[in-house]
């Protein structure tokens, strides 16, 4: 097919998506002009995509609301924290300054069509690194936080570089022999071109000749074209990536995307300000950029781990880890500057087996093994790892023991589910029975700043078990709205239920609250008091929360119970029609189905 006839194709899917995805997405058989009363899964705990007029968006006048001071339940647990956990140990502090060679210019980066802010600097600028946790603010996600606010152009070791907190992830650098490579660029590609031009105005300004996307999520492909164009690619810039890349990434990031994106400004906190009773990051870093995404198919295909290719005369060693952090993955070695490329793979946190913002559940166990087979490959050796996202960690010994930790951590978190799935326990149970091994609990690396143990154990159950928990009560359950009505009847009437909720929250049972009061919401969604009780309890809950998206859900959650849908923001992925035109047809008519 020629370049008019697929272009038609791509301009027939941009009318569509900008025409049909609304009234997809927000098909409810609402029209508020006709006075049909909204539900609560119409505009309550659905994160937005671009857009919204036929979305209702009408709420009840609410009392107070702005966010609330961490109640005496919220204070005490936080505090406990800070005695539980070793704070004594600061050497990330020294790390992740390390190398810095220029820091990263405070202007707010604007979007390419001037139409909005692609990247905030200064979002998070109240988390220094020798800021005291607030009350509000579960003291090791502020650690974490304040590691990852750091920003800036950094060296890592000889002819190898990094831009951090340009964007969610690192865009790393290497200098070749004529040329750059660069690795993962970014989300967009606002932040991608900043990121360049941080690099570009602080060492030998040199064309790029070579990208490199080690996974298939859109935080490490989005900015291409703001660091190299089709045209270069045309004229011989290569793009490497692992087998199965495109697919993947057209999977989750087009097929999906409708649904992730409204669920991912939830979980990167794009809908709430930064602030401590606010956003204070997603926990792999601040936040995600809200510029163009862009895409350009990948002209080399690494398919095979022990793979060498030597780009621009530096060698790279690859193994595939198809299935750990993403669908289509690898990470690389590169023995001249004894450097370990850990992809996304070991990073300074427990990751997501199970991502929030929607995503196909990763092989935890296969995981495990990735890792060790890097030990293996590279353990003698490796000097520098270095990740996609966080700072790196230098030393021999001290790169073994953070993956074999990280190793260890992902077997641990596979085996012990199996475990008691085989004893017969449903995995709520399971989430509530694990508890990490206190040498795991004691790393600041296995702490769940992204990922959760409770979310991760329910993700390897479904990896191997689906669904279902075999109670025959959960297979045809009543929808939610019908369900609560009925629940809240039952109950005695809202009146009674409020009573109930009230009295719990004063006792600090917000996780029950939250259950109760989330029947009054669906049964009606009017309910000013509900809403309002609702807001406070998932507030507390976020102030509680270690991980950084549980946070961002809660506090976006009480966010919109008191004010609405923020219909002025959009979804996390913009550009799509460019990403669309990197697809092959079949993907597009795939797509076109759906």
């Amino acid at each position: 097919m020629n370049r008019l006839s697929r272009s038609l194709i791509i301009l027939l899917l941009a009318l569509l998506l900008a025409g049909g995805l609304r009234s997809v997405i927000f098909a409810q058989d609402v029209d508020p002009s006709a006075g049909d009363s909204p539900q609560a899964s119409d505009f309550f705990f659905l994160p937005y995509v671009a857009g919204g007029q036929d979305l209702p968006t009408t709420l009840p006048p609410l009392g107070p609301k702005e966010p609330k001071d961490a109640t005496a339940f919220t204070k005490a647990l936080n505090e406990r924290l800070k005695i539980e956990l070793p704070f004594d140990n600061t050497q990330a502090f020294t790390d992740v300054q390390r190398g810095l060679i220029a820091p990263l210019p405070t202007q707010v980066i604007s979007t390419t069509d001037g139409s909005g802010v692609a990247w905030d600097p200064e979002k998070f600028s109240f988390i220094t690194l020798d800021a005291l946790a607030p009350d509000t603010v579960n003291p090791s996600l502020w650690r974490e936080s304040q590691l990852a606010n750091v920003a800036g152009l950094f060296k890592v070791t000889d002819r190898l570089y990094q831009v951090r907190n340009a964007d969610l992830s690192n865009m790393t650098i290497i200098e070749g022999d004529t040329g750059l490579i660069i690795v993962d660029p970014l989300v967009s590609v606002e932040t991608a071109e900043a990121a360049l031009a941080l690099y570009r105005a602080n060492r030998p300004m040199q064309n790029v000749v070579a990208v490199i996307y080690t996974h298939s999520h859109v935080d490490h492909w989005g900015g291409v074209l703001g660091v190299t164009s089709q045209q270069e690619v045309d004229n011989g810039v290569e793009i490497y990536a692992p087998v199965g890349f495109l697919a993947a990434a057209t999977a989750e990031n087009i097929y999906a995307g409708g649904a992730m994106g409204r669920r991912a400004n939830y979980m990167y906190g794009t809908l709430i300000p930064g602030g401590p009773r606010q956003g204070v990051g997603t926990g792999l870093g601040t936040t995600i950029s809200e510029g163009s995404n862009s895409l350009l198919a990948p002209t080399q295909t690494i398919s095979v781990t022990g793979e060498t290719r030597v780009i621009d005369g530096m060698t790279f060693e690859f193994l595939l880890a198809p299935n750990s952090e993403a669908p289509s993955e690898m990470l690389w070695y590169m023995p001249e500057l004894k450097a370990l490329n850990g992809a996304e793979d070991a990073t300074h946190t427990m990751h997501n087996v199970y991502s929030l913002r929607g995503a196909k559940v990763r092989d935890a166990l296969a995981w495990s093994k990735y890792l060790n087979e890097a030990l293996d490959l590279w353990g003698d050796d490796v000097e520098v790892l270095f990740n996609m996202h966080h700072w790196p960690v230098w030393g021999n010994t001290e790169v073994v023991n953070h993956l074999e930790i990280q190793r260890d951590l992902y077997r641990f978190i596979n085996d012990q589910t199996l475990n008691l799935a085989n004893q017969g326990y449903t995995p709520v149970e399971i989430a509530e029975m694990i508890r990490l091994p206190r040498s795991q609990e004691q790393t600041w690396s296995s702490r769940g700043y992204y990922g959760s143990l409770s979310h991760n154990v329910k993700a390897v159950y479904d990896l191997y078990l689906g669904w279902f928990d075999g109670n025959p009560a959960n297979l045809h359950p009543l929808p939610p709205a019908e369900s609560s009505a009925k629940y809240v009847e039952l109950m005695g009437g809202a009146d009674a239920v409020l009573t109930a909720a009230k009295a719990a929250y004063a006792r600090g049972e917000y996780r029950w609250v939250a259950e109760l009061v989330n029947h009054l919401v669906f049964a009606d969604p009017t309910n000013q008091e509900a809403l309002y009780l609702q807001a406070d309890t998932l507030e507390q809950l976020g102030y509680q929360a270690e991980a950084g998206p549980w946070r961002n859900f809660y506090l976006t959650g009480a966010e919109e119970l008191r004010n609405g849908v923020n219909t002025d923001k959009g979804s996390y992925s913009k550009g799509s029609i460019q990403v669309l035109s990197a697809i092959s047809l079949d993907q597009l008519f795939d797509f076109l189905a759906i």
